[in-house]
């Protein structure tokens, strides 16, 4: 029997009966008899002198040259299988395919061809990266033996093609061939790297019946099988095997240790660690390497970099595969100046890095945008050889685009021969982050057209330019086309079109789609949340942030402290101080942030003393202020009017914890003083204050200063809020009460008015009422309608006039009419009152009809 696909040319077509093979044993066919063709047939009768070819033989024997064995051939020299698979071998080692074609196509000079000199074409084409030439051999063989197999899924698994490498195995177990002690680890790994666990215990099952766990020589073997229950994340099965090993050495025990590192165990994995070394082995860089990347990766680098120190001390070096994890994760975590110190450090001690060590460098100083680095990162990249590379390129693109040197990075972008989605992805979010919507929308464009398909990453990065530059049409038309494109919405897709709605200033939106999110089941994260709640504080809406909370316990995102946070800021600032300290007394670790957000709310609601009681207790656990928990006590004591117990705060400040006051302290302080009545004490501190008074400041001293009459100081505060905001209308309407209150100073005469009517900005003051499942904005002069209750639009006229009581503090009470609401219009708090008061009555009326129609229908019923 012949096989004809030795006797054909290697670049002849694979017969169409192969291709329509199942796919499990696709790869395999049937021995047949087939003749060779006759132009071989007839070459290989002719009988040729015997001369040349044992002086190929002979010449190759003492060191010449493949060519001239190979042109030897081709003039028709006979050969023996011996020489024959000599000179295959010299292909391998000169990894010369194309030699190896030359001696396939003179394999009919061969007069002893047998299934090793198959063999070896097959490990030849393989090994030199040809597997459909491999597979072209392999499949016509008459006989395959074990060494054929070997060759073929070596192949195989060299390319890492390890679904095929499985599907080789199968094919050859049905054909009675047993894998032995060599092949069987490369079958494992194939299982490890594909998950498939149920593959995986067939064949530890049969290492066990045909006896390869047995000797204690084959120790790799047992590796190969532990590792694979730790690669599928099998660990109770991983440990057990571990645990009947009868040789456990440094990789068995790397096995274990990094199989718990994958699956979370790090506390095990260090347990397994100590015990390693109790046990007299000690680990070499690989298992310190495992562990240091296992604790960059959990967020965790300061163990990391403490488990490199010891690694030091106990004589290992770190190579660079040690650096670039330890510069990686501190990159990741947010430590950019931390990993290029690292970086440079590494330099030092005389390690090269790799294109993976740049490019994590590259990527911290993107981060910073710290350009200068960047540059000189770029420089070494091209000393060293790595600047080609797809992945410094990318980094080299994202950190010119961050830098805003898109031209740069648009030259990088074109000299790469290689472009990747990432590669597409950096250049479109570069231009998008700047503004340039035009020119990532044409690059979003060709991309497809230049073979490399656009992924979700890729839209939501479009999405994201549009909403950041307003365009929320667009950003939407691309939403709803990623769905008619095949492109599956993830998480941060829904994350950027709620967190634009939140930040372009409609909240309503915003809670629309984050509720259209949810009915197509998207699992929210942190920053869905993160992103949504805001828009609950806008709304005032207490049972919008009920709703927000109980997904947040649904998808058990509660044990986020950043969430935690925001919930009792949001509650705080809907009108639920109770939800608010729930939660905050559930946390099972508080930050600063907590435990400003509940301080903060509490003072907003007028629960001072509780605050100053929080703020007391977080002292005596330990925790040291920071400059907003202190503006908020300063305003909890201005707000009881307790002027000594805050003047005690605002010294403690610097005194006690070194922080220098900000404008925010000050304000605070001249609301305590001003409240007080002490207005010289609230005048004299703003001259004396080491920073420039804001508009928040001055305005603050015209309201203590219109509270008691003191016209000269609000004068003064309508000067300078005047200059500081001088289309501000609510500066006129102040100093307007006060001087219609107490009269004009003399020196009113030097308060700047406005040049002419409409420099003004129309800022009237507005109020919000939750009505069923919407919520009414109702500002001062407005008129109210709604839908089909006309009637609604008679609140204007039956709002009674009222009365501001203002108290004076030297025993006095005045009482004044407000502005003419003729001029101004109705106040908003009178519409909100009245719409409500009218929307009560019409419900009441509502279910009055309504029991009455009931009753009516019972009484005909009897």
């Amino acid at each position: 029997m012949e096989n004809p696909f030795l006797g054909c040319h290697p670049t002849d077509p694979i017969p169409d009966p192969f291709l329509n093979q199942p796919k499990l044993f696709r790869f395999l066919r049937p021995p047949r008899k087939t003749t060779i063709t006759p132009f071989l047939a007839q070459k290989s009768k002719q009988k040729q002198p015997l001369p040349t070819a044992a002086a190929s033989l002979k010449l190759r024997e003492h060191g010449g040259h493949l060519q001239q064995a190979i042109t030897a051939l081709e003039q028709g020299s006979p050969i023996r299988s011996r020489v024959y698979i000599s000179l295959l071998q010299s292909c391998i080692d000169a990894d010369s395919i194309e030699d190896g074609r030359r001696l396939h196509a003179s394999l009919c000079a061969v007069q002893d061809c047998n299934p090793f000199v198959e063999t070896k074409l097959v490990s030849m084409y393989a090994k030199c990266g040809s597997l459909e030439d491999a597979r072209r051999v392999f499949a016509g063989m008459r006989e395959r033996n074990l060494f054929t197999w070997s060759a073929m899924i070596g192949g195989y698994a060299r390319e890492q093609r390890w679904g095929e490498v499985v599907d080789l195995f199968f094919g050859m177990m049905h054909e009675g061939v047993l894998p032995d002690t060599f092949l069987l680890p490369r079958i494992l790994q194939a299982c490890s790297n594909t998950g498939n666990l149920e593959t995986g215990r067939l064949l530890h099952s049969l290492a066990v019946r045909i006896g390869l766990l047995d000797s204690s020589k084959e120790a790799h073997v047992s590796n190969s099988v532990l590792a694979m229950y730790a690669k599928c994340g099998e660990l109770d099965s991983a440990l057990r095997f571990f645990e009947k090993m009868d040789r456990r050495d440094r990789v068995s025990w790397n096995s274990i240790i990094s199989g718990h590192c994958q699956c979370g165990g790090h506390e095990a994995a260090l347990r397994l660690f100590a015990r390693m070394r109790a046990e007299g082995i000690e680990p070499g860089v690989v298992t310190w390497n495992i562990l240091i990347s296992c604790y960059n990766q959990s967020s965790n680098p300061d163990l990391a970099m403490e488990l490199m120190k010891q690694m030091e001390s106990s004589g290992i070096t770190p190579d660079v595969f040690t650096w670039t994890s330890m510069i990686s994760g501190l990159a990741q975590n947010d430590r950019m100046n931390e990993a290029l110190d690292l970086f440079q450090e590494m330099l030092l001690t005389g390690v090269e890095p790799n294109g993976m060590t740049v490019a994590s460098a590259i990527s911290a100083c993107a981060s910073l945008q710290a350009l200068d680095n960047g540059k000189e990162l770029h420089s070494y990249a091209i000393r060293i050889g790595c600047s080609h590379s797809i992945l410094v390129g990318n980094s080299l693109i994202d950190m010119y685009a961050k830098c805003g040197r898109l031209e740069d990075a648009q030259r990088i972008f074109d000299e790469m021969a290689e472009k990747d989605v990432f590669t597409w992805n950096s250049m479109i979010g570069g231009y998008t982050r700047a503004g340039y919507c035009g020119k990532a929308y044409d690059l979003f464009s060709r991309m497809e057209s230049s073979g490399v398909r656009r992924n979700v990453v890729t839209w939501n990065a479009m999405i994201s330019g549009y909403i950041q530059n307003g365009d929320e049409d667009q950003a939407m038309e691309l939403f709803h086309m990623m769905e008619i494109e095949g492109i599956r919405r993830n998480t941060a897709t829904w994350n950027t079109l709620i967190a634009g709605s939140s930040q372009n200033g409609d909240p309503d939106q915003a809670l629309r789609i984050f509720r259209q999110m949810r009915a197509f089941s998207v699992r929210p994260n942190s920053v869905t949340i993160l992103s949504i709640l805001p828009a609950c504080t806008n709304l005032l809406s207490v049972l919008k942030v009920k709703e927000i909370h109980s997904c947040i316990l649904h998808n058990d995102l509660q044990r986020d402290i950043s969430i935690a946070n925001a919930l009792i800021d949001t509650y705080s600032k809907s009108g639920d101080i109770e939800y608010a300290r729930v939660v905050f007394n559930g946390l099972s670790g508080r930050d600063l942030i907590s435990w400003n957000s509940m301080i903060a709310g509490l003072v907003l609601h007028g629960r001072c003393h509780d605050a100053r009681d929080l703020f007391n207790q977080m002292k005596q656990e330990g925790i040291r202020p920071n400059k907003a928990i202190f503006a908020s006590v300063i305003n909890a004591c201005g707000l009881d009017g307790l002027v000594n117990e805050g003047k005690k705060v605002f010294s403690n400040m610097t005194e006690e914890y070194q922080l220098s006051p900000g404008l925010e302290h000050y304000t605070g302080m001249v609301n305590l003083l001003g409240r007080s009545g002490r207005l010289r004490e609230a005048s004299d501190l703003i001259d004396n204050m080491p920073i420039e008074p804001d508009a928040a400041l001055w305005n603050a001293l015209l309201t203590a200063a219109r509270i008691y009459g003191n016209i000269r100081i609000a004068n003064l505060a309508a000067t300078h809020l005047f200059k500081l905001e001088p289309r501000n209308p609510e500066t006129l309407r102040l100093l307007s009460h006060a001087q219609a209150l107490y009269g004009k100073s003399n020196d009113a005469s030097k308060v700047p008015r406005a040049k002419k009517e409409g420099s003004i900005n129309e800022s009237h003051g507005c109020c919000w009422m939750e009505v069923k499942p919407k919520v009414i904005t109702f500002s001062t002069g407005s008129q109210v309608t709604m839908n089909s209750e006309s009637k609604l639009a008679e609140i204007n006229s039956r709002i009674m006039d009222t009365n501001e009581v203002i108290p004076d503090f030297d025993g006095t009470i005045l009482e004044i009419e407000e502005d003419s609401e003729d001029i101004v219009g109705t106040h908003s708090e009178k519409l909100a009152v009245a719409f409500g008061l009218l929307d009560l009555s019409i419900q009441f009326y509502q279910e009055k009809m309504t029991k009455k129609a009931l009753d009516s229908c019972r009484v005909k019923n009897t």
